[in-house]
């Protein structure tokens, strides 16, 4: 099984591209790096195919054709993975607002600590955001408390997007149909992790908005998240939730039956 790969979504990182994959490169603890770029006219994909040459079995590009929104691409990231045997899947920005040492920490929490799911978190200690606009800083505060108030998930960051999920919480989350693209998305993967009873953990980090490039943050992302919520919560009353207990058995099952069926 491959260890660990990070899923960095683009579109007009041309500036941070570079920058971003060298620096996850040089950590001690070893990923590879998957760039899911939605046809940015910038020319970020020419930065990667260009780091390629240099990285050829740590670096590997995905180009979608035109802007298709971060959970898909996401979502694309994820089957993409699964279907390599990755060990653990990371999501992560490519503007450094995520700091990349950070996901040391988030890969322990998973590998040695035995979390399914290890949230980097803005408000587990305090506010830890940097260069946001007070405006901006209440706006994400708030929704994370609306989220809890309205889903009753005990995670202080619900609209973090700085994570590392084990095979196993992707494996059963993306069998369900994920209704968001958008912020709500990050809120979603959470709320379907949460109610299959896996293990979260929310591990402190402190979130820098950019300085290179374009926010791609509007008024509708936050406007899908507010309805978004009550619509998950609603939906939730006439879903089925298996246990994670039951969910990793029925992957057992579904390895012993594969090894079974080729050698046969």
């Amino acid at each position: 099984m491959n260890e660990g790969v990070v899923l960095i979504p683009t579109y007009n990182e041309r500036e941070n591209a570079e920058l971003i994959v060298r620096k996850v490169f040089s950590l001690p603890t070893t990923f590879d790096v998957l760039i899911i770029d939605d046809g940015s006219p910038d020319g970020t994909a020419d930065v990667i195919r260009q780091l390629q040459q240099e990285f050829p079995d740590r670096l590997f590009l995905e180009e979608r054709a035109g802007k298709q929104g971060l959970g898909t691409a996401y979502l694309h990231g994820f089957r993409w993975a699964l279907q390599r045997n990755y060990g653990y899947v990371f999501e992560m920005d490519a503007d450094f607002s995520h700091n990349p040492e950070d996901l040391i920490q988030l890969y322990e929490a998973c590998t040695h600590q035995g979390y399914d799911l290890a949230i980097g978190s803005r408000y587990i200690q305090g506010v830890n955001v940097v260069n946001w606009p007070m405006d901006r800083v209440l706006m994400s505060w708030f929704a994370s408390a609306y989220v809890r108030i309205v889903t009753g998930m005990p995670i202080m960051d619900a609209t973090a997007g700085f994570k590392c999920y084990s095979a196993k919480v992707l494996r059963t989350v993306v069998r369900h149909r994920i209704r968001f693209v958008g912020y709500a998305f990050q809120i979603e993967m959470k709320w379907l992790a949460y109610k299959h009873g896996f293990r979260i953990k929310e591990v402190p980090i402190i979130f820098t908005d950019r300085t290179r490039g374009t926010s791609k943050m509007s008024k509708g992302i936050f406007k899908e998240a507010f309805f978004g919520v009550l619509q998950m919560k609603a939906s939730s009353w006439f879903r089925r939730f298996n246990p994670a207990s039951d969910q990793a058995a029925t992957h057992d099952e579904e390895v012993a039956l594969s090894s079974a069926a080729k050698s046969r």
